[in-house]
C-alpha cells in the first residue's frame, strides 16, 4: 500500500471502547438498524447503551448514573 491508501484504510477503522459503568462507545461511521428495520447512518463517536435503562435505545441517554449500573 502507498501513503494516501494507507490513511483511507485509517479512517476506515472502526473501534469500539468499554467505558466502566457506563455505554459501548464505537467510534468510526457505520450504519445502525432499529428492531423495526429503520436504519440511520452514525459517523464519528456513537454510545450505546449496556445498562438497560436508556429511554433512547439503543442509544445511552446517561441513565446509568441514576440507575447505579455496574458493569
Amino acid at each position: 500500500m502507498n501513503d494516501k491508501e494507507d490513511k483511507e484504510v485509517a479512517t476506515l477503522e472502526t473501534k469500539v471502547e468499554v467505558l466502566e459503568n457506563g455505554p459501548l462507545l464505537v467510534y468510526g461511521t457505520l450504519k445502525v438498524t432499529d428492531k423495526d428495520g429503520n436504519s440511520e447512518n452514525k459517523s464519528k463517536t456513537t454510545a450505546f447503551c449496556r445498562c438497560g435503562a436508556s429511554g433512547n435505545k439503543p442509544y445511552c441517554d446517561g441513565s446509568h448514573i441514576s440507575a447505579g449500573f455496574e458493569g
